[in-house]
């Protein structure tokens, strides 16, 4: 008999990667949910038995969705598979009663070794079972076109997937720095015209005077530059986590601590883009691109000239010290198509 498996993720994209990452012979029935709502639904429908879930999503998150599971006490095993992969979000889901945590992108190696591990797959049906390929797939009857994407869709949905996993990493390090739980968003992600950005990121733009940090980095065929922006008002707070040693320029310490933090985001974050892209990124100084600005006119300055663009928004947030900044990534041209291919070209090696 076939086992009901639920993929719950807001990306197709990554969707289809979970699915794929299934062991081969292993005989399933998968669905698919977009958010916590549709996989409650699913599950109550016995559509999941096995619920593979991410952390991140709109409308009800992984954390709200393991929530009420636990509430309503609904006959399923949870596997969390997260870019997020801070010690906290971990012990968190599994105090609820998550099985495990898998880090994003899939080891399929390990996911064999979790489901093997907690009896759910012994790998004994290979010969006899069907193939994922052959499985039944559902698609949730609320988004009946949900894997039917455009080709731009398409992309975008796959490079915000790839900088969530990327944002996970840089979150996990920052997190270890200073001690504390970062809260971490879906990334927005826009393909737009340079001169349309600040529209774009108009969360960021809200605040009236902000500071931030560039640094470019450049590979074959993909290039781009990140910029992580503080609210000037969030600077005393930042200081006073890090503990730096008493001085007697608040401003100098403020800039240290704009620095520090952005160093650690983007290091981690191209880090992360690097391994998923099997790309070397060559990275620039870090520069401080201004300090006590609007926001329009430090974007204005910096990226006029590129044209064409996607932009990549990350807003991080420490809500126990009232502390939020801004991760943008900006890749000019047709950096985006590069991104997708290799993505794209990965996911079939490493479906083969």
């Amino acid at each position: 008999m076939s086992t009901p498996i639920l993929i719950c993720d807001d990306s197709g994209f990554a969707r289809r990667q979970m699915a794929r990452s299934l062991p081969d012979g292993w005989d399933v029935d998968v669905s698919f949910a977009e958010n916590g709502e549709q996989a409650i639904a699913l599950i109550r429908e016995g559509k999941g038995d096995v619920v593979f879930l991410d952390l991140n999503m709109p409308v009800m998150d992984g954390y709200q969705t393991m929530e009420a599971i636990r509430q309503h006490d609904l006959p399923c095993m949870v596997v969390v598979v997260s870019g997020d992969v801070q010690p906290k979000a971990r012990e968190k889901m599994l105090a609820m009663g998550a099985l495990d945590f898998i880090r994003k992108p899939i080891d399929n190696e390990k996911l064999s070794h979790i489901l093997s591990s907690y009896g759910i797959y012994s790998g004994e049906s290979h010969a006899s079972g069907a193939s994922l390929q052959k499985a039944q797939v559902n698609y949730p009857s609320k988004t009946p076109s949900s894997e039917s994407l455009t080709s731009t869709e398409d992309k975008l949905d796959a490079c915000r997937e790839m900088v969530n996993i990327a944002m996970g990493r840089a979150g996990e390090n920052l997190a270890q720095l200073l001690g504390e739980f970062i809260d971490l968003p879906i990334p927005n992600v826009n393909a737009i015209e340079s001169n349309e950005l600040s529209m774009a990121v108009a969360e960021i733009n809200r605040n009236e005077s902000v500071s931030a940090v560039s640094k470019g980095f450049i590979s074959e065929g993909i290039s781009g530059e990140a910029l992580v922006i503080f609210n000037d008002t969030n600077s005393q707070n930042i200081v006073e986590l890090l503990k730096y040693p008493p001085s007697d320029s608040s401003d100098k310490l403020a800039l240290e601590a704009l620095m520090d933090v952005s160093n650690i985001l983007i290091g981690a974050c191209l880090n992360g883009l690097s391994e998923q892209l099997n790309v070397a990124f060559s990275h620039t100084h870090p520069v401080l691109l201004g300090q006590h600005q609007g926001l329009s006119t430090l974007l204005s300055d910096n990226v006029h000239r590129w044209g064409k663009l996607m932009a990549i928004e990350i807003g991080y947030a420490i809500k126990a010290r009232d502390i939020s900044f801004d991760l943008l990534l900006l890749f000019p041209g047709d950096a985006m198509n590069h991104i997708y291919s290799r993505l794209l070209n990965d996911g079939d090696k490493d479906s083969l």
